[in-house]
């Protein structure tokens, strides 16, 4: 098999931006698609890099199925080089988290724009390097908070925008995750806090973004506890097995395992993963029960905000049922936001199950008086129809005007991910964390200024 770091047919458009995209795991498709198909007017997919060839050579070809020109390919250690020669506009970043500040600060020092998925990074010196590296170039970051653009939750933002209920003074938000969803964060690189920061980084940050941007306020201090009860050695003796075990390829009790997942099952994640396995030994199928995971299960924390409110939170990974509750308490009254999401398994190809009124409840109880239920706005697609318009929002040159300011740049991704680096320190030391001092910027940030380089 030959690797090509050469765009190998075709002859690109002129007037369109140039995008690459490093990392090729099951999100970023999504991306690419995009750029290949309905926003191939103003967008052309010049380079793609990953760690791992067959999944770099998988991206390239996937072109082909585009009808694409199809884009040179790059290991992740010739990012540089990608850069160089290839010289794009944007770079779409879809790494492992903890490896997102290395592309980011490369693009930006190179002239690029960048596109980032969620969390922007995983503790505080690197959010504090890429702030600089912004301010020094002038390029931008942005962070793809797809939540932001779910019809349900741009409408809890209207609610609140529109005054109904006060001004807000606490929120209790309780997010759910299955053992479907919530177990595969236990099989992949995220169960290494090391790599994703932990549920309260990688998961959460979506969750304390969506809070940020609802009360438009700044996060400023945060005290947590956590534990892992439910994925541990001693879980799988009470499933009725001998103990953990290494993988779900080569369990011996699989036939046992609730939790087995068979990888050569499922096509895409056999091409994904399976099958590039001879390149770098990455096992997509880990036992969640193994002893050496090292992120919570179990997650509660209680943040302040600038503007006086307050944040009960918690998110549990291993439920009976997937989604959130969410209820602001104001001046005025109380708004209440109930979610139930499909079951979900990263990078399994199945249709994304729309949304429908039984799913979604949105009411508003006035101090004085009864309350009343919204009908709830309904979109079809990934992340609750979310993906679809974020995609338009960053593609399209000029993205209409936006009322409810979803996009989200790098400063919203520290006031998202500074949450759950903070929580992390809380753990660790059982007290409250001001979250200007892990980051003393902070307070010029939450101001809306600019740091100093």
């Amino acid at each position: 098999m030959a690797f090509s770091s050469s765009i190998s047919s075709g002859k690109l458009a002129a007037g369109r931006r140039r995008y690459a995209i490093v990392g090729l795991g099951s999100r970023h498709e999504l991306y690419q698609d995009a750029i290949q198909t309905t926003y191939a007017h103003c967008a052309e997919l010049v380079a793609v890099g990953d760690s791992n060839q067959g999944r770099m050579e998988r991206s390239r070809q996937r072109s082909v199925r585009n009808r694409a020109v199809i884009p040179a390919g790059y290991l992740a250690a010739d990012f540089g080089r990608l850069l160089a020669e290839c010289r794009p506009d944007v770079v779409v970043v879809t790494t492992p988290d903890a490896s997102h500040h290395e592309y980011i600060i490369a693009a930006m020092n190179a002239g690029c724009d960048v596109v980032t998925e969620k969390p922007l990074t995983i503790d505080a010196d690197k959010c504090r390097r890429i702030l600089e590296v912004s301010q020094l170039t002038g390029r931008r970051c942005r962070v793809a908070f797809n939540y932001r653009y779910s019809p349900p939750r741009t409408q809890v933002k209207e609610v609140l925008m529109s005054g109904v209920v006060g001004d807000i003074l606490s929120v209790d938000f309780h997010w759910l995750l299955n053992t479907h969803h919530g177990a595969d964060y236990f099989r992949r690189w995220h169960s290494r806090k090391e790599v994703s920061g932990g549920l309260l980084v990688h998961k959460s940050t979506h969750h304390f973004d969506l809070i940020n941007w609802w009360l438009g306020a700044a996060p400023v201090a945060v005290m947590a506890s956590g534990k892992r009860e439910f994925y541990t050695p001693e879980s799988a003796q009470r499933q009725g097995l001998t103990g953990a075990h290494k993988r779900c390829l080569t369990c011996s009790e699989k036939s046992q395992c609730d939790f087995y997942l068979d990888l050569a099952a499922k096509p895409k994640l056999k091409s994904l993963y399976l099958d590039q396995e001879k390149y770098d030994d990455y096992h997509r199928d880990q036992c969640v029960f193994r002893a050496e995971v090292d992120i919570e299960d179990t997650m509660n924390a209680l943040v302040s905000y600038d503007s006086g409110a307050t944040l009960s939170y918690s998110l549990n990974a291993f439920n009976a049922w997937e989604g959130y509750t969410v209820a602001f308490n104001g001046t005025k009254g109380r708004l209440e936001h109930t979610l139930v999401e499909s079951v979900y398994l990263n990078g399994v190809e199945t249709a994304a199950s729309p949304l429908n009124g039984d799913d979604v409840k949105i009411r508003v109880v006035p101090l004085r008086g009864a309350g009343y239920d919204l009908a709830p706005w309904i979109a079809e697609g990934d992340h609750g129809g979310g993906d679809r318009l974020m995609l338009a929002d960053i593609f399209l040159p000029e993205p209409p005007f936006d009322k409810y300011q979803r996009a989200a740049d790098a400063r919203a991704g520290v006031s998202s991910v500074i949450v759950g680096i903070g929580a992390n320190r809380s753990l660790q030391t059982g007290a409250r964390v001001l979250l200007a001092d892990l980051l003393p910027e902070w307070v010029q940030l939450a101001r809306g200024a600019s740091i100093e380089a």
